[in-house]
């Protein structure tokens, strides 16, 4: 895919003149919110009571000791689509020519595998595949922000093998062992104009690897009676070491010199950039008040702090370089409510209400990663086709709202500057468990 950028303007070629800056960053879940839904029956609860809730196997995703509840072998097979709307507007105080990148996050597919086995009355064994981090951005070629970031992308799928005991009738504990493929892309636009005095095209950066990291999933469920579960579940973090060659040949190689001098200072054959998927605990509640209806909650904190401390910046007229930035991310906090209504014996309805905090303040938000606190309103409904085979089907909305972005080129003081308006993603997910 050729990216060929407009002749930025004089201020711009200034900036080139005088500093270079590298910012490879990773961008995840679309604000620093975890990706709650992966197609299973209770992405559309918000993630209310996803710690207590054990009614397939997902549930190993969310709390592994909840497969202990599950009877027989069960198998549950489901398929997501995230369709976004990130579009970014400029305003007065921008600086940076171009147009405003369109939608950024058009649309991402997904899917998930889960399955357990009763060993006996009290273990169960079992499995899951799943990609609950990651999302990807890609901006129109030629945009105001083309020297911040094109495209980022960085994916995460988890197997988990895991296994589940009931120490007591009230006590049950489960472990996973998780083991963390994940991708990472960057592509951004460099200015081969110096010092104003030629018109030459945009050369372009990218920075490509994949990587394996290793954590746990651990949890308890504790039933207080007979209608009272309460689940608390905890993920390790997961490093990846991203590990490339930054490519500045694929396209419009870059020509100006200060820009290659700070790149040869780099010494990017060693490049190594670290990711860290946050650790996360999660305290659910479960209370069923009748035989129709049940009441949910949630309470969960995550690490983001700890994964801002990401990047490479390059400043060639300050001759140094610095292998890590401080994305001043923050931990999060999670909180969520929500019901389902047993309506008749074959057909389940789902509805849940969910808050997210923002990982940065407004004014530390970045095109490559906009972020703000997220509203979650989901639903959704399941059905008994037959005894043994359950069909699920849900949708989210997560809804970010208006998010100010005013970022700045370290050493020239150029501002990009805009709103994305309105800005949400759509989650629709589905699929089937059978049980045997």
């Amino acid at each position: 895919m050729t990216k060929h950028g407009k002749p930025a303007a004089a201020a711009l070629s200034a900036l080139t003149a005088t500093s270079f800056c590298i910012l490879f960053s990773t961008q995840a879940s679309a604000g620093g919110i975890m990706i709650y839904e992966a197609g299973q029956e209770g992405m559309g609860l918000a993630n209310a009571g996803s710690a207590a809730l054990a009614s397939d196997p997902s549930v190993l995703m969310s709390n592994p000791a909840g497969m202990a509840k599950l009877k027989g072998t069960q198998i549950s097979a489901n398929a997501q689509v995230i369709l976004g709307d990130l579009r970014f507007s400029r305003d007065d105080n921008n600086q940076f020519d171009g147009n405003e990148g369109g939608n950024a996050l058009q649309w991402l597919p997904g899917a998930s595998f889960f399955v357990s086995q009763q060993i006996d009355d009290k273990s169960a064994i079992g499995f899951g595949m799943y990609g609950n981090f990651g999302l990807a951005l890609n901006y129109d070629d030629d945009w105001a922000g083309r020297y911040f970031s094109q495209e980022t992308a960085i994916i995460g799928v988890s197997f988990q093998p895991t296994l589940a005991h009931q120490f007591t009738d009230d006590l049950s504990i489960g472990i996973g062992p998780r083991i963390v493929y994940g991708y990472y892309r960057t592509e951004m636009a460099i200015n081969n104009n110096l010092l104003g005095l030629r018109d030459s095209p945009d050369g372009q950066l990218e920075f490509e690897d994949t990587d394996v990291g290793v954590g746990v999933n651990l949890g308890l469920l504790y039933n207080l009676n007979d209608s009272t579960q309460i689940g608390l579940a905890y993920t390790s973090k997961v490093k990846l070491e991203f590990e490339d060659s930054p490519d500045v040949s694929k396209v419009s190689k870059v020509s100006n010199p200060i820009i290659n001098a700070a790149l040869n200072r780099l010494d990017v054959n060693s490049l190594e950039l670290d990711v860290n998927i946050p650790q996360t605990a999660t305290l659910s509640i479960a209370h069923q008040l009748d035989p129709q209806w049940k009441l949910l909650g949630s309470l969960g904190w995550q690490d983001w702090s700890e994964f801002g401390e990401i990047g490479v910046d390059v400043d060639a007229s300050a001759g140094g370089v610095d292998r890590t930035v401080d994305r001043k991310y923050k931990d999060t906090w999670h909180a969520s409510v929500g019901t389902q209504y047993q309506a008749t014996r074959q057909l389940r309805w789902s509805l849940g209400l969910g808050y997210d905090s923002s990982a940065v303040d407004d004014k530390d938000r970045t095109v490559d990663n906009p972020m703000a606190e997220t509203w979650r309103l989901a639903t959704g409904v399941n059905y008994q086709v037959e005894e043994g085979l359950d069909l699920h089907l849900a949708y989210t909305l997560v809804w970010l709202g208006d998010m100010d972005v005013e970022q700045t080129k370290s050493r020239s003081g150029e501002t990009l500057s805009g709103t994305y308006k309105n800005a949400a993603l759509h989650i629709i997910g589905g699929g089937a468990t059978w049980r045997f």
